[in-house]
């Protein structure tokens, strides 16, 4: 038994680990340890990738690639493969992944079983909407093989389907054609919400990527910083030198409080709002800019932080923006990780996929017990009212209510679910 936390870090419980190294022993592991839950790098921030007590089936050495076509752009690689390593072997050949979140430490496996979105949706989707099938070894030994022209029923409910259909060994993913590892990127300073939305509509046609950074303890005005990019052609240009700094130690509180937080906010929006405007930018700072900042949930001190993200359709998203941002004005418990961005107006692949077309707001807060919670549910209650929901990537302690109000093809879930996963969330949210 090891300790082990997502990277919320709100609590580290004992789990019966085992690690995972070969696709022919995943059946048998599955049959002998069974009730489990498939464990990547444990880049959820709640408890959709935690077992208490139980079992956690390690996925990262599992982390095959086992072929890639240079002409038609597909691979097919091993559920444990990591993101960065897909990047950094397919952009060199002029491919790449067509939806990354922020942070390219994700598995392949993680990234289906959370449907992952990144800045791009309004031009590419989610990841699900790119994996042309998958294979699956269920926790009674059988395997079968999935895909959107394949059992698409069985395929929908496991693209974002948190794990509970069974393990997934295998992905066939189609990647696009790009012209390197460069962006022209735009940085442009915004002072409310209604700046803020006139220039997500300006940038859905010309701009692959967008998202914003928000100043939530400012007033509840809005203002920050909108940026946007598209893969350019750049000749003859050296990668930049990767460079990483890390949070070496747990700091006895949180380094995101009251007092840090709103002259932080401050600077950050002043620096950044002069150096608004045009630049060439590597894939990987403008994609995943908190990458080379090892262990930076440390930062939130040894209480850990909740990560928030909720979504609220088009039709009243300006203001019930508004009223969120408000709220935590009115809370003192500000984020400084505050992100902001429109969804396209695609349908979700998944049951339980988190997009959907509307707004979307991303927040970090130090936990504070109950303080911290009392604020989530008043925002849960904003959210709710609108018609939104939350993700359940991040969550950590939505109730069944507003799960059930978010994710209404949730009871087509349960006729795909198997009886051999479990994880804390699904108890909390699904029932074992």
């Amino acid at each position: 038994m090891v300790r082990v936390s997502s990277w919320g870090r709100l609590n580290a419980e004992e789990h019966d680990a085992r690690a995972l190294t070969s696709t022919q022993d995943v059946a048998r592991t599955l049959r002998e340890s069974a009730p489990g839950i498939a464990y990547g790098l444990g880049r959820s921030y709640g408890d959709v990738c935690l077992n208490p007590g139980g079992t956690l089936w390690r996925t990262t050495g599992l982390d095959h690639f086992i072929a890639f076509d240079e002409i038609t752009g597909v691979l097919v690689c091993e559920a444990g493969v990591v993101l960065r390593d897909i990047q950094r072997m397919t952009l060199p050949r002029g491919w790449s992944l067509p939806v990354t979140p922020g942070t390219q430490l994700v598995t392949v496996g993680g990234a289906i079983a959370n449907d992952v979105h990144g800045k791009n949706h309004h031009k590419f989707g989610t990841f699900g909407d790119h994996v042309r099938s998958l294979k699956i070894v269920r926790t009674d030994g059988s395997e079968l093989d999935c895909g959107p022209n394949l059992r698409p029923e069985y395929f929908a409910a496991t693209v974002g389907g948190i794990g509970l259909t069974g393990f997934i060994t295998q992905a066939e993913i189609q990647l696009r054609r790009v012209p390197g590892p460069w962006f022209e990127t735009e940085t442009v300073s915004f002072l409310n919400l209604d700046e803020f939305f006139a220039l997500s509509i300006e940038s859905d046609s010309g701009w692959e990527d967008s998202v914003s950074w928000i100043d939530c303890v400012g007033g509840g005005n809005g203002r920050g910083l909108f940026m946007r990019g598209n893969p350019v052609t750049v000749d003859a240009k050296p990668e930049p030198r990767r460079r990483s700094i890390a949070m070496p130690v747990v700091p006895p509180i949180s380094m995101v409080n009251q007092m840090s937080l709103k002259a932080f906010n401050a600077a950050y929006f002043k620096i950044n709002k002069h150096r608004s405007g045009k630049q060439l930018t590597h894939y990987e700072p403008f994609l995943y800019p908190l990458d080379n900042i090892l262990d930076w949930n440390r930062m939130y001190g040894p209480h850990g932080f909740y990560q928030y993200q909720s979504v609220v359709p088009r039709e009243n998203e300006r203001d019930v923006t508004g009223a969120m941002l408000r709220e935590i004005a009115r809370s003192g418990q500000g984020s400084f990780l505050a992100v902001l961005k429109t969804f396209g107006e695609r349908s979700p692949i998944g049951m339980l996929s988190f997009p959907r077309p509307g707004v979307t707001l991303a927040l970090d807060f130090p936990n504070r017990g109950e303080e911290t919670l009392k604020l989530l549910d008043r925002l849960d209650a904003i959210v709710r009212e609108a018609g939104g929901r939350i993700y359940l990537a991040k969550d950590a302690r939505m109730s069944i209510d507003m799960f059930e109000s978010g994710y209404p093809r949730f009871p087509e879930l349960q006729q795909y679910r198997d009886p051999g996963m479990s994880s804390a969330m699904s108890r909390r949210l699904l029932g074992n």
